[in-house]
């Protein structure tokens, strides 16, 4: 260990190369990370904010949520034998402010739970985020398909559907808004696993995102990219610790021969890693900690402490495996050849 310290210490440039590039593909990785969780929120907040369970919808709607139609008999029977079961509907629409302003919003009605917002009849709750758009408790807000005005009643924090914002609203002004009378999705919450029910099928929360338009290709997009960085960060400690290696090939002879263990220097080598990985990780998740709090209010930036310490330790594993795989080479030195080899 006090080898590994004394070549950081002599070779301070080098290590301070690695460091800063680890430093830069970490702190990217979490800005990454962090843009990924706040545009998974900002499309699928109302989802995710479930307790876990499953949702049904009709099998002919062929996995697309605004298609589906639940028949009210199949529906009465959920009901009556899961209590805490709840319908709902989903469906995207405009609101027109009082300036006639069309606002872009994600209709939800539901029959009563816990879960969802209940207002009456002419009302309406909205997401926060429209009251920054000037929107005030007590404005009539108007639809298109709606004969009568829709009150504004109240707001509720980071309720979010397909980057839109949340819009509660009576059952019956839903009905007369699309015209329609059956609910398009059950929700049964706390169920470890799905019940069949004629002509439903079942998905769990996680699958149920998927059946939102371009949540996978967005999130997987960014998932991608955020796996080629972590891959790249290994990468680059395989190549800089082999190259050492590589340079380091008659000391490495020189100590095997008095009698230092192999195992010793691969001690030497993680030392060094471990020491500058920790360092970059620190400034990274600092820096990207310092970013979630200034980011600009419409950003949809959310950098929690449970993804940076998973991608720390993923950075702290692919290091240790890329520092680990450069010095397989050291198993093979011979020490005589190797002196030879330094001389030369």
């Amino acid at each position: 260990m006090n080898i590994g310290w004394k070549e950081i210490k002599k070779n301070k440039s080098r290590f301070l190369i690695l460091g800063s590039i680890v430093f830069l593909v970490s702190l990217l990785t979490m800005i990454i990370s962090g843009l990924a969780n706040g545009l998974s929120q900002d499309n699928a907040a109302l989802i995710k904010d479930l307790p876990e369970g499953h949702f049904y919808m009709s099998e002919d709607a062929e996995e697309t949520y605004n298609l589906s139609r639940i028949d009210t008999d199949v529906q009465n029977e959920i009901m009556n034998k899961h209590p805490d079961a709840v319908a709902l509907s989903i469906q995207m629409g405009f609101l027109n402010d009082q300036d006639d302003k069309q606002q872009s919003v994600a209709f939800v009605t539901s029959t009563n739970s816990d879960l969802f917002e209940q207002v009456n009849k002419g009302e309406v709750i909205v997401d926060r985020s429209l009251k920054e758009k000037g929107i005030k408790t007590g404005d009539r807000l108007t639809n298109n398909q709606l004969r009568d005005e829709l009150v504004i009643k109240g707001f509720v924090e980071q309720k979010k559907f397909s980057h839109a914002p949340v819009a509660y609203i009576n059952r019956e002004d839903y009905k007369k808004m699309y015209n329609v009378e059956q609910m398009q999705l059950v929700f049964i919450p706390g169920e470890d696993s799905a019940q069949s029910f004629t002509g439903l099928q079942s998905y769990s929360n996680k699958d149920f995102l998927s059946t939102i338009p371009s949540y996978n290709a967005e999130q997987m997009s960014l998932t991608m990219i955020v796996s080629f960085l972590i891959v790249i960060s290994g990468m680059l400690f395989a190549i800089f610790f082999y190259m050492m290696n590589i340079q380091k090939i008659g000391l490495y002879g020189i100590l095997k021969a008095i009698g230092i263990k192999t195992s010793r220097l691969f001690k030497m080598i993680w030392t060094q890693m471990f020491f500058i990985t920790i360092i970059a990780l620190t400034l990274s998740i600092s820096l990207s900690h310092v970013f979630n709090l200034i980011a600009p209010e419409g950003m949809p930036f959310h950098l929690t402490i449970e993804t940076t310490t998973q991608l720390s330790i993923i950075f702290l594993v692919v290091g240790f495996i890329g520092a680990t795989l450069s010095g397989l080479q050291i198993r093979k030195i011979e020490p005589l050849r190797a002196i030879q080899q330094g001389e030369d």
